[in-house]
């Protein structure tokens, strides 16, 4: 079954059509049989005895573009003047901006946001440090942090390939919730320069996101973080993916009227984030969990095991279930994957329980498709935005932080992530919900604020607030 045209492979042409008849429905035949998906037609603006029109194309993939280009650059009577890739084009000269909040437009506001006024907010924080949590951008500001070793499902790229993820994890937190984020991507290649790092620029932020750093490095870092800052620490690749899995599967429960301690889990890949929402699910009560990593099962004993890995080991799979994903999913009702692409197959969905719950989260690209797993699952859900069930971690993390900095949080506990699980999963109604909608759109604009008052509720019942 062929992959769905997607925006993420958009392409904006601007293409002169010859003014006779037809010449608009040849082109538009042209790129339907090329299999992409025209989104948008502009106003025509004529010009002589040429009609101007711009052209939105949904394509595949990168070669699908070019095949599209070249199949209208192929007909008569339409000329291609300018095509260009809309998501590079999104991307040129990054995606956010500094903006001032202040005016200065006379001497007295200089006054006062600068010289001299300025020296008198100095030295109230010198006297009581707190208050530059009130009177800076502390109050709004989160680093969001990487050392650019496990980007998305594309591995350690570094730092400059991911800064353009880390600006887009920034864009979202203002976006959503109205936090100030800024990137922050460090060429280091020790977790203790990270940590060093992060605790000398502390001082400018109110909390700390961590993001795309590989395991076990990632826990390393976050666990020196949380102990020695009286900020935040958060590491969305573990934390926020495991609240949003776990609120889809309280709500697959809901759907299909299946208890969540008579599941049977299998998560495929044991990094950062499996290894969270393993820890987040035994919290919630998922009665059976299986890791699996590249040499297959994880169980209490085996050889070449982390410390995250051996944690994960000796509180999960009491069975001690050996073999490969393949084998250790028959018999089961719940597939997570945040590993590869095309890691399983409709095969060993057959295997599994009947109508088992398939979270297939490897981006970009899935590890199944949902056009493979169509009629196999009672739930399919993945990370991308351009299928139904995205299981997103921007409907936890903006929440979380606009949450914790409003009640001058010091730390993320467990209870505030599970209260940011439940917003989550409620702000899906019983009318609503469906197999195709087990999560809320990440469009949702009141879901942060919800998943915000629940978080900001459980730091102050956990006692980690600011005083």
């Amino acid at each position: 079954m062929p992959f769905l045209p997607t925006a993420a492979y958009s392409i904006h042409l601007e293409v002169a059509l010859d003014n006779i008849p037809n010449t608009l429905g040849r082109l538009a035949t042209a790129i339907g049989e090329a299999g992409a998906n025209i989104i948008s037609m502009g106003g025509f603006d004529v010009r002589g005895e040429l009609l101007v029109n711009d052209v939105v194309v949904n394509c595949r993939d990168e070669d699908h573009a070019a095949a599209v280009v070249a199949a209208v650059e192929g007909l008569s009577g339409v000329q291609l003047l300018h095509w260009h890739d809309r998501t590079f084009n999104m991307h040129e000269g990054g995606k956010i901006e500094v903006v001032s909040l202040a005016e200065v437009n006379d001497r007295h506001d200089l006054s006062m946001a600068y010289t001299p006024g300025v020296a008198r907010v100095c030295m109230a924080i010198h006297e009581n440090p707190a208050l530059s949590h009130e009177l800076t951008i502390r109050k709004n500001t989160v680093a969001v942090v990487t050392d650019g070793t496990a980007v998305l499902g594309l591995g350690d790229i570094g730092p400059a390939a991911a800064m353009p993820v880390m600006e887009g994890k920034a864009l979202l937190f203002k976006e959503f919730a109205g936090v100030d984020a800024f990137p922050i991507c460090l060429d280091v290649s020790d977790p203790q320069e990270i940590i060093d790092t992060v605790i000398r620029i502390a001082p400018t932020f109110g909390g700390i996101n961590l993001e795309d750093i590989a395991a076990p490095a990632a826990f390393e870092v976050e666990e020196a973080l949380r102990e020695a800052l009286d900020i935040p620490v958060f590491h969305d690749d573990q934390h926020g993916t495991a609240v949003v899995v776990l609120a889809a599967l309280w709500n697959s429960c809901r759907l299909t009227g299946r208890r969540i301690r008579d599941l049977s889990v299998v998560i495929a890949g044991m990094g950062a984030a499996g290894v969270a929402v393993g820890r987040i699910l035994l919290g919630a009560g998922v009665g059976s969990i299986v890791g699996v990593d590249r040499s297959g099962a994880v169980y209490s004993g085996r050889d070449n095991l982390n410390s995250a890995k051996a944690w994960f080991a000796d509180h999960t799979n009491p069975d001690r279930k050996m073999g490969t994903l393949a084998e250790v999913l028959v018999g089961t009702d719940v597939f997570i994957g945040l590993s590869g692409p095309g890691l399983i197959d409709a095969a060993n969905l057959r295997t599994m329980n009947p109508e088992p719950f398939v979270f297939a989260m490897a981006n970009p690209e899935p590890e199944i498709r949902p056009e493979e797993a169509d009629g196999l699952a009672a739930v399919m859900a993945t990370g991308r935005s351009d299928y139904p069930n995205q299981i997103n971690n921007v409907l936890a993390f903006p929440g979380i932080f606009r949450g914790a900095l409003d009640v001058g949080a010091m730390d993320i506990t467990e209870n505030m992530k599970l209260a940011a699980a439940r917003a989550i999963a409620d702000s899906v109604s019983d009318e609503d919900l469906t197999s195709t909608f087990v999560v809320p759109s990440v469009f949702d604009k009141l879901v942060p604020y919800r998943v915000a008052e629940a978080v900001a509720a459980a730091a102050v019942a956990d006692g980690v607030c600011r005083a």
